[in-house]
């Protein structure tokens, strides 16, 4: 990595990096993002093609539903 992108990194990390210290613990939190990594995984492990990966798109979409249904009924 050059001097040029690792200080590009330092300035976005700027940008937002005193709103990530001052979050409320779970702003960033996602519970899904595991379903949602598989999902990514699957689409690069099958060149893109969404066919087969119906099963990760559905569970990723599941989950953000119970989450979702979750924060609503919280908040």
């Amino acid at each position: 990595m050059s001097n040029a992108e690792g200080a590009g990194e330092n300035s976005e990390w700027q940008k937002g990096g005193a709103r990530f210290q001052g979050k409320r613990n779970s702003e960033y939190f996602d519970p899904c993002q595991e379903a949602a990594d598989r999902s990514l995984k699957c689409l690069r492990r099958n060149g893109g093609d969404r066919g087969m990966c119906t099963d990760y798109f559905q569970a990723y979409k599941d989950c953000k539903q119970r989450w979702v249904g979750f924060f609503l009924r919280v908040y």
